[in-house]
């Protein structure tokens, strides 16, 4: 459960950090106050986070720590409750000078709009979410009039991930696996139309699923699905579920997994796989990280 309550001394605070929305005559259309943006899914935190701003408030930071982890997000971030149901009474209480969302996911538009102006962000077209990425950070930039920061931010991306191509280049032509325990039974597998995949794209990586996918890109498959996989590697992300993971490996199904005899199983930190540039980045450290010791 989640404790929505705010002292008066809290809110007290948090009206004094807002004197652009308290005083009259003032536009909703103004530059957002930066101190005072709420995010009501994780790729909108991403993405102010990526232009250097900390939200006020966020939905379900407990399990953004567990699936998404980096950013890591300080623990004054207010949690204003589930992704899909966020506290709308206590919405209204932090005065928000903007409320941004992932469009289509969660409360609808009239009423975020009711509370305070909104923002929505596309995850993806159906097929490159890293490009929906860079255009949903650039119009956020613009919006936040931080557009310097919009350049500053993809500069940095794009020199980085040019600098993989050398890194990953004896994996070229060597199938990985993606995959996320879901429960005892089932795995998530990160295919095409993933944000992943297109980064594996750019860096000439092969990934091993070739399967369905959902719209995001992944799909939640049984276990017993994986021994055909033909992979070199398989690269699992954690996400606080040891114990569960810890009652998969002792059955004798994961023990004959292909992979898991062949020493080719490795059991990673958890990455957004629903992010933009900076889970892309992540990405590649813990793939990175991930690759080595296995060529």
């Amino acid at each position: 459960m989640f404790d929505f309550t705010l002292s008066r001394r809290r809110l007290l605070a948090l009206a004094a950090l807002s004197p652009l929305l308290t005083a009259p005559g003032v536009s909703r259309a103004a530059t957002p106050d930066l101190r005072r943006i709420v995010a009501l899914e994780w790729l909108p935190v991403e993405l102010l986070l990526a232009l250097g701003v900390m939200p006020l408030a966020v939905a379900d930071a407990r399990n953004y720590r567990l699936w998404v982890g980096e950013p890591a997000l300080p623990p004054e971030v207010i949690d204003v409750g589930l992704r899909t149901e966020p506290n709308l009474e206590l919405l209204s209480q932090l005065r928000a000078s903007l409320i941004v969302y992932s469009a289509g996911y969660g409360p609808s538009v009239e009423k975020i709009e009711r509370i305070a102006p909104g923002m929505g962000i596309r995850f993806s077209d159906g097929s490159r979410p890293l490009s929906s990425a860079r255009r949903s950070l650039t119009e956020l930039g613009e919006r936040l009039d931080l557009r310097l920061r919009v350049r500053a931010h993809l500069n940095q991306f794009d020199a980085f991930i040019e600098s993989g191509k050398t890194r990953f280049a004896p994996w070229r032509g060597r199938p990985i696996l993606l995959m996320s325990l879901m429960d005892a039974r089932h795995a998530l597998i990160i295919g095409k139309n993933s944000l992943f995949q297109q980064v594996m794209d750019t860096l000439g990586l092969e990934n091993a699923w070739s399967g369905e996918v959902n719209f995001w890109g992944s799909a939640v498959v049984g276990l017993e699905r994986l021994a055909a996989v033909d992979a070199e590697q398989v690269v699992c992300f954690a996400h606080g579920d040891d114990a569960q993971m810890s009652q998969v490996a002792a059955t004798p199904l994961w023990q004959a997994m292909p992979f898991v005899r062949k020493d080719r199983f490795t059991r990673v930190q958890p990455v957004w796989f629903y992010g933009a540039t900076l889970s892309a980045m992540h990405f590649c450290r813990v793939l990175d990280r991930a690759l080595r010791g296995h060529s």
